[in-house]
């Protein structure tokens, strides 16, 4: 005859185990001691000295004097939850673990104390499977907190250098906005690509151009209308120096607002599709400056086919982008075969395009003067 269960033969001498039991599970042994348990955030910390738990580091546990149980798991180890029961776990740094979905799925056999076993993960995203079918999820509430919301607790200096170096770009969005940062697995950009292209200022510049990609209307339903500025200097390096996309907007509007970046940045000259416009794109530029030269652009390929030349530049290291431009670079890294993933026009990435073939993929003559930013 086959020995009972542990449990069961616990339970059948009168003796079972009724305290809650806890699973703390972090990326590895370590992180669960010196992070989650003694960390300066971690469970004890946060503890008045009176009710403080204490740390059993033989078992691996953290013991209340009210009976509550917490055992410590690694998620280097799947296995290690095969078997143990809890009524609630705490899962630190999930989007980091190795064998994140082997090691959640074997929790979720061990969440069956108690009557509404439940579940804690607190992470920096990063856009795993398992992360974004846990946000997705109808049964999950999600919470996001911002690393300036924590501002009282941190070094002036510490949030000031990494906002300054950091804010807008793919690391600081994720570290420091709490966002999951996707891109396609087709998508003619990917973040390393840009983030290999980020730069802290332009060197003097020999052009500069404005780019415009007008909407088709100004209604509130209409696409943006793209708006990008880009130099190149001596050594055909392309910058790119803004994105001063507008929402829908009539078109005396965006002709200000392209006119104004025009002369903040002392450019050459300003491009505009004229597809969708014809004529009046130039006439309401030169309603806002009849002085500001216009060059006129009329596309003859598809979005893709005009794109994938200005991918190359980047693959190259041909093209840098100074600072950070995060709506811009979300639509690189979404830009498809088929688009947008979610079908509306790449109004910013158009307006890229069209800049940068202006600058390095035009033919031209004369040379204009340097100039520094």
């Amino acid at each position: 005859m086959a020995a009972a269960p542990r449990r069961q033969r616990r339970a059948l001498a009168g003796v079972a185990d009724t305290r809650p039991r806890i699973a703390l599970v972090g990326e590895s042994a370590a992180d669960v001691r010196e992070v989650m348990v003694e960390g300066v955030s971690g469970i004890r910390a946060v503890h008045g000295r009176a009710e403080r738990p204490r740390w059993e580091a033989s078992r691996k546990r953290l013991v209340w004097d009210n009976g509550v149980v917490a055992q410590a798991f690694s998620a280097e180890d799947p296995e290690s939850l095969r078997g143990p029961q809890f009524c609630a776990a705490w899962c630190d740094e999930l989007a980091k673990w190795r064998y994140a979905k082997e090691t959640w799925d074997m929790l979720q056999f061990g969440l069956r104390l108690g009557e509404w076993p439940r579940q804690l993960v607190t992470t920096t995203p990063r856009p795993i499977p398992l992360l974004k079918r846990l946000i997705g999820d109808a049964g999950v509430v999600v919470t996001r907190a911002m690393t300036r919301d924590n501002a009282a607790n941190l070094a002036p200096s510490f949030l000031e250098s990494v906002l300054g170096q950091y804010a807008g770009t793919r690391l600081g969005r994720q570290e420091l906005e709490g966002e999951i940062v996707e891109e396609r697995a087709n998508a003619l950009w990917t973040r390393d690509m840009l983030e290999n292209a980020r730069s802290g200022a332009a060197p003097e510049l020999a052009r500069i151009i404005v780019a415009i990609d007008p909407p088709a209307s100004s209604t509130k339903r209409a696409d943006c209308c793209g708006i990008v500025a880009a130099g190149v200097d001596a050594n055909g390096l392309v910058h790119v120096l803004a994105d001063a996309t507008l929402a829908a907007a009539r078109p005396a509007y965006w002709a200000r607002a392209a006119v104004a970046l025009y002369h903040k940045l002392s450019a050459d000259a300003l491009v505009a599709e004229v597809n969708q416009g014809g004529d009046m794109v130039r006439a309401v530029i030169n309603e806002a400056d009849p002085s500001a030269p216009v060059m006129q652009v009329r596309a003859t390929r598809g979005k893709y086919l005009r794109a994938a030349p200005v991918a190359q530049l980047y693959e190259q290291g041909r093209v840098r982008h100074v600072g950070a431009f995060p709506a811009l670079e979300d639509e690189m890294c979404d830009f498809g075969l088929d688009g947008l993933s979610s079908g509306r026009s790449p109004d910013r990435l158009d307006a890229l395009v069209w800049a940068i073939t202006a600058l390095a993929l035009t033919p031209r003559a004369p040379e204009p003067r340097m100039r520094r930013m």
